[in-house]
């Protein structure tokens, strides 16, 4: 049977390249083509909120994204919070009475506080800083078993000119054009293209034709590169967390998918590989090293079906409660999932706060 949201594409659309550019919204960021059901969802989710007034707009933050986790601690600094950077995390720190009294830091500092609120994802919130004997069996069972399987690599370009389309070619004084100020989808002709892009890497396989979206937000940010020069940010799919074989993602294996990144991108606008003067790569495996997403998922898990609200990250606590009392979770692994809006941070502190009235 045709799934439901190509069968919504087809029937509201009649553009390939238009159904294929909304498909890409409903796999952005999971281990889904548009032809898996349920993708529909992801769609939707990537839709939903406004902007300034406009329903399901999207914007670029000033400064870069660091900008609004700076905007969020200065709000909170206004109100009297401390914030300590670069400070990792051990445990959390459980009284007698099995309730949280705040976290130990990796220095061995006691930092005591009467509730807790994690922003980590699930997996590292109850299954590494959490004592394993204060969380029920089945509790445990089900974190371990959220599917956190992610397609995404993030590469970061530095270039010494704006990208020349074909489809749209640059002025002679090289001023920036109403495109270069939008998301531009490319390999993103044909909803079959998607498809056979997270086939490939369902067997294991880097995408071969990977879908591209490229943003270059120091077109409305300047401060963000030297006059003249620009950022260009990558948003790629599908390239599994393990390679077929079991191979690593080396090097080797990086360089060579961004190359194959690159061949596509040079493909649409000529001149592009002569213009970088920089990348950084960033594998699954690397965005979880760094960043601690598991497998690599921006959303701390996959926004299935199965995983999405009474469900995430577990039935019985998806109302940011945990097992332990006085710990909260407040991450993209809580409902209503990922995506820059702070839902899940929001609504964790209302249910907090409630709670510590009560004591």
């Amino acid at each position: 049977l045709t799934p439901l949201l190509v069968q919504v594409l087809d029937h509201w659309f009649e553009s390939e390249p238009l159904k294929a550019t909304l498909a890409t919204d409903a796999v952005i960021g999971s281990m889904a083509g548009p032809r898996t059901p349920g993708s529909g969802y992801v769609l939707l989710h990537h839709g939903m909120g406004a902007l300034e007034g406009r329903r399901g707009a999207w914007g670029y933050v000033a400064g870069g994204m660091g900008a609004l986790s700076q905007a969020i601690a200065g709000a909170a600094a206004a109100r009297g919070a401390h914030i300590f950077a670069e400070k990792p995390v051990s445990r959390v720190l459980l009284g007698r009475d099995g309730r949280a009294q705040g976290v130990v830091l990796q220095d061995g500092t006691e930092v005591r506080s009467k509730v807790v609120l994690s922003n980590a994802s699930p997996q590292l919130t109850f299954l590494e800083l959490t004592p394993q004997e204060q969380l029920p069996k089945d509790f445990v069972q089900r974190i371990q078993q959220v599917d956190t399987c992610s397609p995404v690599t993030k590469i970061n370009v530095a270039v010494d000119r704006l990208p020349n389309f074909l489809a749209a070619p640059n002025t002679r004084d090289g001023q920036p054009l109403p495109h270069h100020q939008c998301s531009i989808h490319l390999n993103c002709e044909s909803t079959q293209l998607l498809h056979q892009a997270f086939t490939e890497a369902s067997n294991g396989h880097p995408s071969s034709r990977p879908m591209i979206e490229l943003c270059i937000p120091s077109v409305l940010d300047p401060g963000l590169a030297p006059r003249g020069c620009h950022v260009v940010s990558l948003f790629t799919q599908f390239t599994p967390p393990v390679l077929a074989g079991g191979g690593p993602w080396d090097e080797a294996a990086r360089n060579a998918y961004a190359d194959a990144v690159f061949d596509c991108i040079e493909a649409y606008a000529p001149g592009f590989k002569a213009s970088v003067v920089g990348r950084d790569i960033l594998t699954p495996p690397d965005l979880e090293r760094i960043f601690g997403l598991p497998s690599g998922n921006i959303f701390h898990g996959a926004m299935s079906l199965d995983q999405l609200y009474f469900a995430r990250p577990a039935p019985s606590y998806s109302g940011y409660r945990s097992p332990v009392p006085g710990l909260y979770l407040c991450g993209s692994g809580a409902h209503p999932g990922g995506g820059v809006m702070g839902a899940a941070g929001r609504n964790a502190a209302r249910v907090a706060l409630e709670d510590f009235r009560r004591l």
